[in-house]
C-alpha cells in the first residue's frame, strides 16, 4: 500500500470546461491530487507519478493541440518506464469525443499504462462557432462524475490495487 501516492491529473483546456472536470477530479482525489497543466508537463514529472487521469477537450475530433505536445515531449523518453501505471480520462466534448479518447488509449497502450476506470465523455454539444468558443459551464452531474473518478483511482493506488 502507498500512504502517500500521486496521482497526476494532466489537462488542458480553453473554455473551462476541462479545467472544471480536472479541478472536481482533483477534489475527489484528495491529497493525492496532483494538477499538472498540460503546458507545464515534463518527462521527469510524469516519471514521478504513481497514476494519471488525462482530462482535456476534444478539438476537432482529436485531443486538444496543447495536450498532445505535452504527449509529444514525454512519450520516447518514458518508454520502458511506466508500465503497468493506472490511467483514466475526462473529456469535454461538443458530441461524441471519440477522436480524443482513442488517441490517449493508442498512447496508454504505447506505454502499457493500465485503464482503471471507464472513460468520462462529458458531451457539452457546443456545435455552433460561437457555442464552442464560449466558457462553458459542466453540468453539476458530470462534475460528481470527475469527483467521484478522482477519488476512486487515489483511493486504488493508496491500496495497491494498482
Amino acid at each position: 500500500m502507498d500512504e502517500n501516492p500521486r496521482l497526476m491529473i494532466l489537462w488542458h483546456s480553453r473554455t473551462g470546461a476541462s479545467e472544471a472536470l480536472a479541478r472536481a477530479a482533483a477534489e475527489g482525489a484528495g491529497a493525492a491530487a496532483w494538477l499538472v497543466a498540460a503546458g507545464e508537463a515534463e518527462p521527469e514529472m510524469l516519471r514521478a507519478a504513481d497514476g494519471y487521469l488525462f482530462v482535456c477537450p476534444e478539438n476537432l475530433g482529436s485531443m486538444s493541440g496543447l495536450m498532445k505536445e505535452a504527449f509529444d515531449r514525454a512519450y520516447y523518453p518514458l518508454l520502458g518506464q511506466v508500465e503497468g501505471r493506472a490511467y483514466a480520462t475526462l473529456i469535454a466534448a461538443g458530441s461524441d469525443g471519440e477522436g480524443a479518447q482513442r488517441q490517449i488509449d493508442r498512447i496508454a497502450t504505447g506505454w502499457r499504462l493500465k485503464r482503471v476506470a471507464p472513460p468520462v465523455i462529458v458531451n457539452l454539444a457546443a456545435q455552433t462557432p460561437e457555442a464552442i468558443a464560449a466558457p462553458k459551464t459542466v453540468p453539476a452531474e458530470a462534475l460528481v462524475k470527475a469527483r467521484e473518478t478522482g477519488a476512486a483511482i487515489a483511493e486504488g493506488l493508496r491500496l495497491g490495487l494498482f
